[in-house]
């Protein structure tokens, strides 16, 4: 796992894909810290971290589009396949270089709080809560768009769906409001990634949310594992 892990990781910053990401994250970012912080002359940061949610959204197809895709173009996913290795441990390799691309992407965040506390009194528990849920949210994200891309050997078609996934799930709870039926309101609110993500920017550590994004991570990472399992004895 830790050498896929390293190739992986290393292959984003060998090309230019690693770099884009980056640059692409932290301009963004820096436009919303700007616009909702430092214009607004406020210390909170919820506006900016709601702002966030979208890009986030936006930015994790560009690092998981061509984790599997771009495998089986090339097909170099036979060697992969036909390695003595555990299929789980290709997959979580995978997934552990492109949630550490995405780790390099949010951390831009502590420096944008140090700027904040510079000036006035920062709420540091409120700061790490959201912080902590952007990170689960991004795990959550990475594994869903990892799946996608093992369906695909195109990666304008995983990054597209991927692109389209993550806007239906950032307006999952809007979706919800428009529907009159109780239960499948329920469930919905259940499974939206942002009702789960408020209680985090509310200041709020919770376990049920902390769980859902970690079974959402899990569940996908074993799907996309099945899917090499299936290729490998097809």
């Amino acid at each position: 796992m830790s050498a896929i892990f390293r190739r992986e990781l290393s292959a984003y910053f060998n090309t230019s894909i690693g770099y884009i990401v980056l640059a692409v994250f932290w301009f963004f970012s820096g436009m919303s810290f700007y616009t909702y912080c430092l214009l607004y002359n406020t210390s909170s940061m919820s506006m900016f971290f709601a702002s966030m949610f979208m890009i986030i959204v936006l930015i994790i197809p560009l690092i998981t589009m061509r984790t599997f895709s771009e495998e089986r173009r090339q097909k170099t996913d036979q060697v992969l396949l036909t390695a003595p290795v555990d299929l789980f441990e290709i997959v979580f390799g995978k997934f552990l270089a492109a949630f550490v691309l995405f780790l390099f992407c949010v951390l831009i965040f502590v420096l944008y709080a140090i700027i904040i506390a510079t000036f006035t009194a920062s709420d540091w528990a409120v700061f790490f809560s959201t912080f902590l849920g952007i990170v689960l949210l991004g795990a959550a994200l990475i594994a869903i768009d990892m799946f996608i891309s093992a369906l695909t050997e195109s990666q304008i078609i995983a990054a597209v769906v991927s692109f389209g996934i993550g806007i239906l799930i950032n307006r999952l709870s809007e979706l919800a409001e428009y529907i009159n039926t109780e239960w499948v309101t329920n469930v919905i609110n259940k499974i939206s990634f942002d009702k789960h993500f408020s209680n985090f920017s509310s200041g709020i550590v919770s376990l049920p949310s902390i769980v859902f994004y970690l079974s959402v991570t899990a569940v996908f990472l074993f799907l996309s594992a099945r899917v090499f399992e299936k290729r490998r004895w097809s």
